[in-house]
């Protein structure tokens, strides 16, 4: 595949998350699962939302997410995340997946996308997320 404009060199933000993706995460065809990889991209938003609510969050919206590159048994997927924006109660954080190809230094980038998390309290209501400081 060529590369497409969304890809480039270097990842943004912050390694979050690395795990290998194994034989059990693959489709009829060998590759890993898209769905496998959208999970590992929502639990690192969920732990960068953690840290910066300062508490419980949940995933609302996923904006437009295009798969550029397979990942393959044995690849390490890392997962990068940079917090965008902060609303009153929600805030965006651009999460890019990144595959380290199996036995080599390569790292390709694999998909991104832009996830909107919003604080929530005990009851799953809506909270403020506190100023940074």
């Amino acid at each position: 595949m060529t590369d497409s404009p969304t890809t480039c060199d270097m990842p943004r933000g912050e390694l979050t998350v690395r795990v290998i993706a194994m034989p059990a995460d693959t489709n009829a065809n060998g590759d890993i699962f898209g769905g496998w990889v959208l999970s590992q991209m929502d639990a690192a938003g969920g732990i960068r939302g953690v840290e910066r609510a300062r508490g419980r969050v949940v995933t609302i919206k996923v904006d437009t997410l295009i798969f550029i590159r397979p990942v393959q048994v044995g690849d390490v997927l890392c997962v990068y995340t940079d917090v965008e924006s902060i609303g009153r109660t929600s805030m965006k954080i651009h999460i890019e997946a990144w595959a380290q190809r199996f036995r080599t230094v390569t790292r390709e980038k694999v998909t991104d996308a832009t996830f909107t998390f919003v604080a929530v309290d005990d009851e799953g209501k809506p909270r403020p997320i506190p100023k940074e400081g």
